[in-house]
């Protein structure tokens, strides 16, 4: 069960429903929905003119709205037609699932939305961004090529163990900065241990380069020429604040190259400088470049190495094709690739498939297993027919010696030959012995049953297991909905006079009811600007000129209370005036 009705969400692989939950559109308040629709509003007002693409067409294309918060099914309803889908998870999931999802052509959805405090922009992710940011532009073909591509190539990148620690680091930071009454003391520990960790990251990993790439790209990418260019970047488009500020020309414009993995970010400040791209075909080229450069198409020992220092489960690809998935150690103390050693439990595949008895609770204390051409034979081992292998005494059923050009030597009963398309993937052995020459022991009879994977080199080095479903387990993708928040009795009030301005706006009551919530608002709170403005645009709307009058007082006096919100303020009570916009949006 996924949640949605949409075809490609439906094809997704079994073990990446575990982080879809369903959307649960009631937990939404009236008060979330008026920042949703603020931000909509002014992300028009400002992007009609810098964006990429036409963005009512677009937001159209993606099921989506200036005056409501999305429903995923809407969503997907749209999206289908174009070959995509949506589903919402809750907050941040791991980058490699990320990837994953959008290789499969599925947008993530984050089904929280930031606060009134957040709404220029939140570090967390929010449907806010994940939808209005991200799903728009999908109807670009070579966009839509590229996030898919871009989702294939992440979801093989190795990270490092320091990726981890980052990553939990970020999420918990983007948590506490959204939750309601987080205290000044729980932020700055949380930004102390962000900051502390991305200042000792070391050498960066795969993961980290391509997310870079990611960022200068599908978060904040410019397009066009670098003294007009347009907006296509998610990041960018679903942050009012964002958006206005990347254009001022304190912000360097730098043309996009394969340079920009250089070039690290900060998700808590404004970025200092963006990439302008010339086009998508550019941006795929550059994505390529990079991909060339990655274990998944270098395979050998440095690619191995890297698997190591990752920590976490990954693939090494045989030249026979067999796929070995563990967590990877050091084999041998050697300069040269002789052999690769898992320390967990381990599986073994072909073509992505778990190949039948060898998963990770039949090898599950590691495995091991000689690379390399035997002594004194050019022809790789894996392209042997049965009949020349039994020309070099490798027959099932009898004794057979292996001597690896590394001095690796393998002794025992061959009691099995695994072919795939005619490669020989495993040779199975009791009563073996495998030991270096300097007598070293790497596997002894009384360990069991020896499986040793043939190949003469590595030829591929990816993230996470070949067979993910067999490996993870399926998820069901019936994970509980998002608990709603637990709010205060003065919030609860709030809500209630949101939700009545919301009432008098879409069934177009009685504008005179809207004088006495403005009177009861307390300018004290910042949480009340927000309302007030919303009674402004019903006023003006309606022609209220005594109660637009008043509107626009309250939230002069609360700039004066709340400097903090005066560009907000300001932005509001232009756009509500520009008739032409107000139209314009109406259409």
């Amino acid at each position: 069960m996924n949640h949605y009705d949409n075809p490609v969400v439906a094809q997704l692989p079994k073990h990446l429903l575990k982080y879809i939950v369903p959307q649960d559109y009631s937990r939404y308040t009236a008060i979330d929905q008026a920042v949703w629709r603020y931000v909509m509003r002014q992300n028009y007002a400002y992007l009609r003119k810098i964006a990429y693409y036409p963005y009512i067409p677009g937001l159209t294309k993606a099921g989506l709205s200036i005056e409501e918060v999305p429903n995923l099914q809407s969503m997907n309803d749209a999206l289908k037609k174009i070959g995509w889908g949506a589903v919402t998870v809750d907050g941040f999931i791991p980058p490699s699932a990320f990837m994953e999802f959008q290789a499969h052509r599925v947008l993530v959805i984050a089904a929280d939305i930031r606060s009134i405090d957040h709404i220029s922009y939140t570090p967390a992710p929010d449907i806010i961004h994940e939808s209005s940011g991200h799903a728009p532009i999908i109807g670009e073909p070579e966009y839509a090529d590229y996030l898919q591509y871009f989702g294939s190539v992440g979801t093989k990148a190795l990270s490092s163990g320091k990726d981890m620690e980052l990553y939990e680091a970020i999420r918990e930071l983007s948590i506490v900065k959204e939750k309601e009454g987080a205290s000044q003391e729980e932020i700055d520990a949380a930004e102390s241990k962000f900051e502390a960790i991305s200042k000792n990251m070391g050498e960066p990993s795969e993961m980290a380069l391509l997310s870079r790439l990611h960022w200068w790209t599908v978060e904040y990418g410019l397009i066009g020429t670098l003294e007009e260019p347009k907006i296509y970047g998610a990041g960018l488009l679903s942050s009012i604040g964002e958006s206005a500020n990347c254009m001022r020309p304190e912000v360097s414009k730098l043309p996009y190259t394969i340079d920009a993995i250089n070039y690290a970010y900060d998700i808590t400040q404004p970025q200092p400088q963006l990439f302008v791209t010339a086009d998508f075909h550019q941006v795929y080229d550059v994505l390529d470049e990079f991909a060339n450069q990655m274990a998944f198409r270098v395979g050998g020992k440095e690619s191995v190495d890297k698997a190591i220092d990752s920590r976490t489960v990954c693939t090494v690809v045989y030249s026979s094709g067999l796929q070995v998935s563990g967590v990877f150690v050091d084999f041998a103390d050697s300069k040269e690739l002789i052999g690769v050693k898992t320390s967990s439990p381990t599986s073994l595949a072909f073509e992505d498939k778990q190949l039948e008895g060898h998963g990770k609770n039949y090898h599950k204390d590691g495995f091991s297993s000689p690379v390399g051409l035997l002594k004194g034979i050019s022809k790789p081992l894996e392209d042997f027919s049965v009949h020349e292998l039994s020309e070099l005494g490798i027959v099932q059923g009898k004794p057979a010696e292996l001597h690896f050009e590394s001095g690796l030597e393998v002794r025992g009963l061959v009691d099995a030959l695994t072919f795939r398309n005619d490669r020989l993937l495993i040779i199975s052995f009791s009563d073996c012995t495998v030991k270096d020459a300097s007598g070293k022991v790497y596997f002894k009879p009384e360990w069991g049953t020896y499986d040793m994977a043939v190949g003469h080199k590595i030829v591929s080095v990816f993230a996470g297991a070949a067979d993910k479903d067999a490996y993870e387990g399926a998820g069901t993708g019936t994970g509980e909905p998002i608990a709603a928040g637990v709010y205060s009795d003065r919030v609860k009030a709030l809500q209630e006079v949101y939700q009545s301005i919301r009432d008098v706006r879409e069934a177009e009551g009685d504008v005179d009811t809207l004088v006495k919530k403005l009177a009861g608002l307390d300018a004290n709170f910042s949480d009340t600007w927000l309302a007030a403005m919303e009674i402004l645009e019903i006023a003006l709307d309606r022609e209220k000129q005594d109660l637009a009058i008043d509107a626009e007082g309250y939230l002069r006096m609360m700039k004066t209370k709340h400097p903090e919100l005066d560009k907000l303020i300001q932005d509001g009570i232009r756009l509500a005036k520009d008739r032409n916009i107000s139209l314009t949006l109406c259409q």
